[in-house]
């Protein structure tokens, strides 16, 4: 059963998703449907949780400042709708979930930047694997083959 719950998860997982960390600044890219048009809307600002990282429900929550009002949006990392990630920069933190970031203001919002971040490393995504799942899903239909092979006789 697990296997091909898998096996269906991966066909709607994107093969690759760049590695982003709580604390990291990310500008993600999202397709915005108005009416018949369609655009590209540009979100920037700071991870402040990283959940089900690696699977299907990969999300983050992002938070900005804009015009002096906190806004937070979330994004499902696998989602068709999400074009692109990248990291711009990288900050180092001790938490999962950056919850006393709400309360900062001005200079207070600074977090300790990440020794030996290399942008260009983080954002370059890998070739598509030969996916486990994939592999699960083949041996389960030879299995499957061989099992009623097996009755018939």
């Amino acid at each position: 059963m697990n296997q091909k719950v898998l096996g269906v998860a991966s066909k709607f997982k994107k093969h690759a998703v760049v590695d982003v960390r709580t604390g990291d600044v990310v500008r993600v890219s999202q397709r915005i449907k108005e009416g018949s048009k369609e655009r590209v809307q540009v979100f920037e600002g700071l991870v402040i949780r990283v959940k089900n990282k690696g699977g299907i429900a990969n999300s983050i929550l992002v938070r900005k400042v804009a015009s002096g009002v906190g806004v937070e949006k979330g994004f499902m990392l696998n989602a068709p709708s999400v074009e692109k990630v990248e990291v711009v920069r990288r900050q180092k933190v001790r938490r999962n979930y950056l919850t006393y970031m709400r309360e900062r203001a001005g200079k207070g919002t600074r977090l300790k930047s990440a020794t030996k971040f290399d942008a260009e490393a983080v954002n370059t995504l890998p070739e598509k694997p030969v996916e486990k799942a994939e592999q699960a899903a083949a041996e389960d239909k030879t299995e499957e083959a061989d099992n009623s092979g097996e009755s018939n006789e």
